[in-house]
C-alpha cells in the first residue's frame, strides 16, 4: 500500500440532497494515487452516495469532484459513463452480475462495450488469482456467493482502472471468503498502483486500510493515517 502518490481525488464542499433530505453535508477531503481508504459509519450515514458521486454513478446537489484535474462531477451522462468505464472498477456487495451471460463475458462486457481488444493474458493472469478459470462458461446463478463475488471483481479489474470502488464487498460472505477477497484487492492495489476505496463494516478489514475515514450524518467526523 502506497499513501504518498500523486494527488487524485480532490473533493471541496460536496453535498447532496435528495428532496428535502441532505445526505452529504460540506464534505471536504483529498486521496493520493495508490491510497487504500476504508470508509466506516453508521447505516444511512451517507457512505454509498460519496461512493457513488465519486464513481461518476450519482451527482453531487453541490461541490465539486476534481480527478486528475477534470471536474467529474460536470460531467454529462454519456462523459460520465466513458470515466466510469475507462477509469473505475466498482465492485457492490450483491455482485450485480449480468444472469444471463456466462462468467466470461459478464468479466468482458466492460471492454465489449468499449469494442476494447481483449489481453488474453492479463484476462488469464486476473481469473486465475481469483480462483475462477474453471467457472468461465458457468452462469452466474451456478455460482457460489465467493464465486460471484470473484467474478464481479475480475469484471472491475479487466480495464485496469485507476480507481477500484467497493461498497461492502464481503458483507455477504464468510470469513474464509472475506479474508481471500481482501487479500486480492490488496494485491491489484500493489500490482497495479491502484486506489482504493472501500466501505467497510468489518473493523479487522478497516485496521488493514492506510486511512480510515469515519463518517455520521453525513459529515467527515474522523480522517485518520494508519502507521
Amino acid at each position: 500500500m502506497n499513501a504518498d502518490g500523486q494527488l487524485l481525488f480532490e473533493i471541496r464542499d460536496l453535498c447532496k440532497s435528495f428532496g428535502d433530505i441532505s445526505v452529504l453535508k460540506n464534505i471536504s477531503t483529498t486521496i493520493s494515487q495508490g491510497e487504500v481508504v476504508v470508509i466506516v459509519g453508521p447505516s444511512g450515514s451517507g457512505k454509498s452516495t460519496l461512493l457513488h458521486i465519486l464513481g461518476s454513478v450519482d451527482r453531487p446537489t453541490e461541490g465539486k469532484v476534481i480527478v486528475e484535474g477534470t471536474d467529474i462531477s460536470s460531467m454529462n451522462p454519456t462523459q460520465a459513463a466513458i470515466f466510469r468505464r475507462r477509469k473505475v472498477g466498482l465492485v457492490y456487495q450483491f455482485y450485480n452480475l449480468i444472469p444471463t451471460l456466462t462468467v466470461e463475458k459478464n468479466i468482458l462486457m466492460p471492454l465489449l462495450l468499449d469494442k476494447r481488444t481483449v489481453d488474453r493474458e492479463y484476462f488469464k493472469q486476473v481469473i486465475t488469482s481469483l480462483g475462477i478459470q474453471d467457472k468461465l462458461d458457468a452462469l452466474p446463478s451456478q455460482l457460489s456467493g465467493g464465486q460471484q463475488q470473484r467474478t464481479a471483481i475480475a469484471r472491475a479489474l479487466i480495464y485496469r482502472p485507476a480507481i477500484l470502488l467497493a461498497d461492502e464487498p464481503t458483507g455477504s460472505l464468510d470469513r474464509k471468503n472475506s479474508r481471500e477477497i481482501i487479500d486480492l484487492l490488496k494485491l491489484s492495489n500493489r500490482n497495479l498502483e491502484q486506489t482504493i476505496l472501500l466501505i467497510t463494516h468489518d473493523e479487522k478489514i478497516a485496521l488493514e486500510a492506510d486511512r480510515i475515514i469515519a463518517i455520521e450524518d453525513g459529515r467527515i467526523v474522523s480522517d485518520r493515517k494508519r502507521g
